[in-house]
């Protein structure tokens, strides 16, 4: 069950642990954790992206090694075994990309799913939120990396000639195309050879942020790739949007196991 309505959080509350993903992209004038500070849903616990990730890198929110995850989650009171519901408050659906951390580093696909709508829906229909600080108590948790649910730079360009996997990018159309400036500086604009374009958000509702059904899901994808083709990479601008595809596709197929190129184009379009 990748996504749980907000009706059902609601009436789960006590029984699951909730985490607060929100990130925001570069420039954009928002401070998350503050946001969270200031407004979050009751028991929530704040998760940055930013800090959570590996630091030996000059590369966005990469995956942390192992043993840091553990150390992070052990932090946040989290156990092998909670079911777990990640929300955001973010234009780009980072929720996702928590999403596939846990089932990344091994917590049960089946015991972590996205609130859909985050909590952009949860406020429309006023549904309770705190400012109340969230008591965590330590926890000890015990990490299993899936390797394989990630590519790095050199399967990528290995990938251009084999033709193993296709490769989605997640990024609009123009930074897809090269037609847009990528917001990072350090980044030219284009796209990874071979790989073809699917922006998130169209697959997600503008109204309320949630996700699209799935014949309208079904059919984006159909648009681009062949459907008994289920060899697929997402990849976006740093690895965020990148899991929004990733989730949507596990709507559509639940025997996809969500794989991303972490780098994403941050690595690859780099100057």
């Amino acid at each position: 069950m990748s996504l749980v309505s907000s009706d059902w959080l609601e009436k789960n509350l006590n029984n699951v642990k909730i985490i607060d993903c929100s990130w925001h992209m570069p420039g954009i004038n928002r401070n998350p954790y503050e946001e969270y500070l200031s407004k979050h849903i009751p028991g929530a616990i704040f998760f940055d992206l930013d800090k959570n990730s590996e630091q030996k890198t000059d590369l966005p929110h990469m995956l942390p090694t192992r043993e840091k995850w553990e150390e992070i989650l052990s932090s946040l009171g989290i156990s092998n075994n909670d079911r777990i519901v990640v929300y955001d408050n973010s234009d780009v659906v980072s929720s996702c990309r928590g999403w596939y951390n846990f089932i990344y580093f091994g917590h049960d696909k089946d015991l972590v799913s996205v609130l859909d709508g985050g909590l952009k829906k949860w406020i429309i229909e006023k549904k309770m939120t705190t400012n109340e600080k969230t008591n965590i108590l330590k926890s000890k948790y015990i990490a299993r990396e899936n390797k394989h649910l990630v590519k790095n730079i050199n399967e990528i360009n290995d990938n251009i000639k084999t033709k193993n996997f296709k490769v989605i990018d997640a990024r609009s159309k123009e930074r897809f195309n090269g037609t847009a400036p990528d917001p990072r500086n350090n980044v030219r604009s284009g796209s990874i050879p071979n790989s073809l374009c699917l922006p998130y958000k169209e697959v997600i509702n503008s109204k309320d942020n949630t996700f699209k059904n799935r014949s309208e899901i079904s059919k984006k994808f159909d648009e681009i790739i062949d459907s008994n083709d289920n060899n697929r990479v997402f990849s976006c601008g740093s690895g965020i949007t990148a899991c929004v595809l990733s989730l949507a596709y596990s709507l559509v197929n639940n025997t996809y196991s969500p794989t991303v190129y972490d780098g994403s184009w941050a690595e690859y379009g780099k100057l």
